[in-house]
């Protein structure tokens, strides 16, 4: 069963961030049990080669969500074209750029996504059983992050298309000029008025948090249903500092 069809079951999927292109990574991670990985092409140094790589690892039951490194269409096609499952798009203020990433992920008729054989589609040997599931399957993700998304929510989340409004907190509590402080006062009025905006639509949420007491609060929430909970990087250091504390 695909992401989509599972968050519309109300499933709650866990994944974890992964900023390092590494096909390894990626396969070890998609082993661990996690139902999704979120996979950052914003911040890290990925091409769309080392993404391929890494998707071309994974365990199969575990799906990708890809966050692209801006809004573009070529940025969102060849995200798509590599077979991830979806997108998370950074930082998106106003209804004309839900607008935009929504045509952009879709084919015509319901968007401008261009047609070109690539692994999404088997290299051209599924072509046509992508290409008409596509539109139904692929999974549009928009991060508010910034106080102008905020001001704008309640007319985004009208935006037909959008599958799940993910809320970053870290850079939202920097746009507030709180940087870190996920938990300030400004971040949470913020976040009230987001869910209260996808409660009335009937957008699923998506959250992400360092370390699992973090996260725990949102996962308690019917609406958050795509949980993301630590980073490739902060798994490594904190793994390696712990043996290092027990080593003496």
């Amino acid at each position: 069963m695909n992401l989509k069809k599972r968050l519309q079951q109300g499933e709650t999927l866990l994944g974890t961030l992964l900023s390092l292109p590494s096909p390894e990574i990626a396969e070890i991670m998609s082993q661990v049990g996690f139902d999704w990985l979120f996979i950052d092409l914003e911040h890290g140094p990925h091409g769309v080669l080392e993404l391929q790589r890494m998707l071309q690892a994974m365990k199969p039951e575990c799906s990708a969500l890809v966050r692209v490194a801006e809004l573009s269409e070529a940025s969102i096609k060849k995200v798509l074209d590599t077979g991830a499952a979806g997108i998370i798009v950074p930082k998106v203020n106003s209804v004309e750029e839900a607008g935009r990433i929504v045509s952009y992920a879709k084919y015509p008729t319901k968007g401008v996504r261009g047609v070109g054989a690539a692994r999404a589609h088997g290299y051209g040997l599924s072509f046509k059983e992508y290409v008409e599931k596509a539109n139904e399957q692929t999974l549009v993700i928009i991060q508010i992050e910034h106080p102008e998304g905020v001001n704008h929510i309640n007319e985004i989340v009208e935006v037909e298309g959008i599958d799940v409004v993910f809320i970053g907190p870290y850079d939202l509590s920097a746009s507030f000029g709180v940087a870190g402080q996920v938990e300030h006062a400004l971040v949470k009025v913020a976040i009230d008025k987001v869910e209260k905006a996808c409660d009335k639509a009937g957008i699923p949420m998506g959250y992400f948090g360092t370390t699992p007491e973090a996260v725990k609060p949102f996962r308690q929430k019917e609406r958050y249903q795509l949980i993301a909970c630590g980073t490739d990087i902060g798994f490594l250091i904190e793994k390696g500092k712990s043996v290092l504390k027990e080593l003496g």
